[in-house]
């Protein structure tokens, strides 16, 4: 596959999962929504639907949408290495998009929004209790559970460079919604589970540099490594085992 198709399809699926994962928490915070104060089991279904989404209509390229994925995946020797800048790039452009699509949906309500500094958490994650190594083995374990159910998961056959499939592509995108679902209510706890490093950065960027929101929160910048580099940890740690088990 040319680097321009993967580019334009991790774009796509990348911006389809942060648009529908970001406006679920949008459609839950913000006042003036029908879905206002819906709870934490309303967003971690959202954002389980929205990787099953994005995916589905990515599957082109494989549908990493996710830097953690291809690194674990190139590690594993699934995709070239020669890809990974360019998946990368698709991830974060995707993400960017994705965060000001949700934006752009929920405008109004945005503007209606009389609760200064409350509108960062819709777009990236956050603690309940910083601590730096501690949230970053949070974000490590989280997506090393991810990374190793798409390389070591029984029966399942990998797509060419892609996410696994059990003979039909849906399937395997539903199960790999079903293990963020699990994830998002296991281990999401302590930080938000990022799980996903464009997801995290990219919709932070949007938030820090292009949406004209009143009131907007300090970005976090001091934070924002942790759900980078926890994310690539794990997915790496995943692929690392996958490498010495007998699989």
């Amino acid at each position: 596959m040319s680097a321009g198709s993967i580019f334009v399809w991790e774009t796509l699926g990348t911006a389809i999962l942060i648009l529908l994962g970001t406006a679920v928490v949008a459609n839950h915070v913000l006042r003036n929504t029908n879905g206002n104060g819906a709870g934490t089991l309303f967003i971690n279904v959202g954002w389980a639907f929205a990787v099953f989404t994005g995916a589905s209509v990515a599957a082109g390229s494989g549908a990493h949408l996710n830097p953690a994925v291809t690194l674990g995946l190139a590690i594993s020797g699934k995709t070239d290495w020669v890809d990974v800048p360019v998946y990368f790039a698709g991830q974060m452009v995707g993400a960017i998009i994705g965060a000001m699509l949700t934006w752009a949906t929920y405008k109004l309500q945005f503007d209606a929004h009389d609760e200064p500094g409350g509108t960062l958490g819709i777009f990236s994650t956050a603690p309940t209790i910083r601590n730096t190594p501690w949230n970053l083995v949070t974000e490590i374990i989280g997506t090393f559970v991810l990374v190793a159910w798409i390389l070591l998961s029984p029966g399942v056959k990998m797509a060419e460079g892609g996410l696994p499939n059990f003979g039909n592509s849906a399937l395997g995108y539903a199960g790999v919604a079903f293990v963020v679902l699990v994830i998002g209510t296991s281990l999401g706890g302590p930080t938000g589970y990022a799980i996903n490093p464009a997801r995290d950065l990219g919709p932070r960027i949007a938030y820090a540099f292009l949406m004209p929101i009143k009131g907007k929160a300090d970005p976090d910048w001091g934070y924002s490594w942790i759900p980078v580099v926890g994310p690539l940890v794990g997915g790496a740690v995943a692929a690392l085992l996958y490498l010495v088990l007998p699989v």
